[in-house]
């Protein structure tokens, strides 16, 4: 069975920024929200502290909280992801590293981590798909946004929830997390039409009760 099968059912990504709305300090109010989603069951955690309201601007902190729930997962023997930034996930020795289209050219993700870690891309598109399809270093695909989304800026156009299902009939066989707008109600569906899992940020983030979240995202 494919490692991705496991690590991918519900896939919970977060940083400071998504949990502005609860009162108190984010990075302990982050802390908080993930060591819930563990407990309820979730499969897999990426770090992703991006944009105005993280703490883009203070590396030191933003460091210190990463390891803080790389600790976290250790503890639940969950996978952490580091989203976007290699030479973190490098130094912490993440399990994995998720990329977008516009980050670093995939190749050069590759050549740094030289399988150290798993890699996953996100795609948008058929092409997309297709080019992530043929490259073997890639472990899973990140595909969406599957509604439109708040909580990513500059996002790409909906693909919608049939595009799971357009991929897997188009000859897609790598592994595949659905991701944008995504809750529990759509979950069972993307589910079936062959996403390995689902990827929610606000979801989790702003669940006023997260395991029972967690528990319905699991199908």
């Amino acid at each position: 069975m494919n490692k991705m099968k496991t690590i991918l059912p519900v896939y919970f990504i977060a940083g400071t920024q998504d949990v502005r709305h609860l009162s108190g300090d984010p990075a302990q109010n982050l802390l908080s929200v993930l060591k819930q989603a563990l407990e309820a069951g979730i499969t897999c955690f990426q770090f992703r502290d991006k944009g105005e309201h993280s703490l883009a601007n203070q590396p030191i902190a933003q460091k210190a909280l990463a390891q803080q729930c790389q600790a976290l997962c250790r503890a639940f023997n969950v996978p952490f992801v580091i989203n976007d930034d290699v030479a973190l996930a490098l130094e912490l020795a993440a399990d994995g590293v998720h990329v977008g289209q516009g980050d670093m050219p995939i190749e050069t993700v590759f050549a740094r981590t030289q399988g150290k870690m798993f890699v996953g891309l996100s795609t948008h598109s058929l092409v997309q798909a297709q080019l992530a399809q043929a490259n073997p270093h890639i472990d899973y695909i990140g595909v969406g946004p599957i509604f439109p989304t708040q909580s990513k800026k500059d996002q790409d156009p909906a693909v919608g929830l049939d595009f799971v299902a357009y991929l897997r009939q188009a000859g897609i066989t790598k592994p595949i997390v659905a991701i944008g707008g995504v809750n529990a109600e759509s979950a069972p569906r993307l589910l079936g039409d062959g996403a390995d899992g689902v990827a929610v940020i606000s979801a989790i983030a702003q669940a006023s009760d997260i395991a029972a979240v967690v528990k319905s995202l699991k199908g």
